[in-house]
């Protein structure tokens, strides 16, 4: 008779499906929290279904976007403090869709690992969670991945989707000139760029997470994972206001990279860098690392997370708009008429 080899199960390979089917149940009253209008059915379909109709949509152009978190996952898996990065996930997908002129309406996330531990999973999507309720969008869905042997242990990466809607012809940005205002709305800190250069920073530096912020409260691990800011709600009612040619998103490339991406013909965006203060951990940053001040304005947002191009007339209606939706609200420069287009910076960073 010839010999048999052992019974294999999926489960020695090292992935658990009862693992993922426990996780899917226990998040399921995190996702079915982020239900809105036009969400058509819950978790566990092969798909996702939304109905345009029943979110108020008559004539729609969707938009979709996708990112991750970078390098910031590390400080969240070494620190095992999960609980915001979900919310990173989320903000740096809904943003990019309101710059765009669009409504965010539902997100979907990819998580993937070696082996999975519902628990730490379900922390991070209950973050995703969290960051859907704060922009109006529904968790409809995502992929766990359990993949041994492609991650170290205790290692995930993530990915998030959002897709969003507008009217037809609502589409920013709209035509910009020179004479538009440029209104900064201020960043709750790093947000989810730059964290390669912050991880040398701080390698360099002889630090470690646990050591006591030096910049601000608590321990430095918990102060570098302040989520990203989700700035959809203001930045909606900005639009239903009028007024505004263009949103700037400022993640990868900061200010000098990301503000020319909405500006239009010979025109440049001027910007007064002493019209806000640098907020405190990139004080730290700039001078641990002696960057340049050219350097620092195109890794880093610099204390700005979003720009709004606006008409000039409407400088002080949406500023005070933006103030009561709970934005701290910067007028930081304006628009020229310019054939080197780009960012023209006047002062330093203080």
């Amino acid at each position: 008779m010839t010999d048999r080899p052992n019974t294999l199960t999926y489960k020695d390979a090292g992935v658990d499906i009862d693992a993922g089917n426990a996780l899917v149940e226990r998040i399921k009253p995190a996702a079915k929290s982020t239900d809105r209008p036009g969400v058509m059915a819950g978790l566990g379909g092969f798909g996702g279904l939304f109905d345009l109709k029943a979110a108020g949509y008559s004539d729609p152009v969707l938009v979709a976007a996708t990112d991750g978190v970078g390098t910031k996952l590390r400080i969240a898996i070494d620190t095992g403090r999960l609980d915001t990065v979900g919310i990173d996930l989320v903000a740096m997908c809904v943003n990019d869709l309101v710059c765009q002129g669009a409504e965010p309406l539902m997100f979907l996330d990819y998580f993937a690992t070696g082996k999975l531990s519902v628990d730490h999973a379900a922390q991070v999507i209950e973050g995703i969670a969290e960051g859907c309720r704060q922009a109006g969008c529904a968790l409809i869905g995502g992929e766990t991945a359990e993949m041994p042997g492609m991650y170290a242990e205790g290692d995930f990466d993530l990915a998030g989707f959002a897709i969003g809607a507008m009217e037809r012809g609502q589409a920013l940005p709209m035509a910009t000139r020179p004479g538009d205002v440029l209104l900064g709305l201020a960043s709750s800190g790093i947000h989810s760029n730059g964290y390669s250069l912050v991880h040398r920073i701080v390698g360099d530096s002889g630090l470690d997470w646990e050591t006591s912020s030096p910049f601000g409260d608590g321990t430095l691990g918990e102060a570098l994972l302040a989520p990203t800011r989700i700035y959809v709600k203001p930045l909606r009612a900005a639009l239903a206001g009028g007024g505004v040619r263009a949103i700037a998103h400022i993640t990868g490339g900061g200010l000098t990279e990301n503000l020319p991406r909405v500006l239009e013909g010979d025109t440049a965006a001027q910007i007064e860098l002493d019209a806000w203060n640098l907020p405190p951990v990139f004080h730290w940053l700039i001078e641990r690392a002696g960057l340049r001040e050219s350097e620092a304005l195109k890794t880093f947002n610099c204390g700005i997370g979003i720009v709004l191009v606006v008409d000039r007339e409407a400088v002080a209606p949406l500023s005070a708009l933006l103030t009561e939706h709970g934005e701290t609200v910067l007028q930081i420069g304006e628009l020229i008429e310019d054939d080197r287009p780009g960012v023209h910076y006047v002062g330093g960073l203080g």
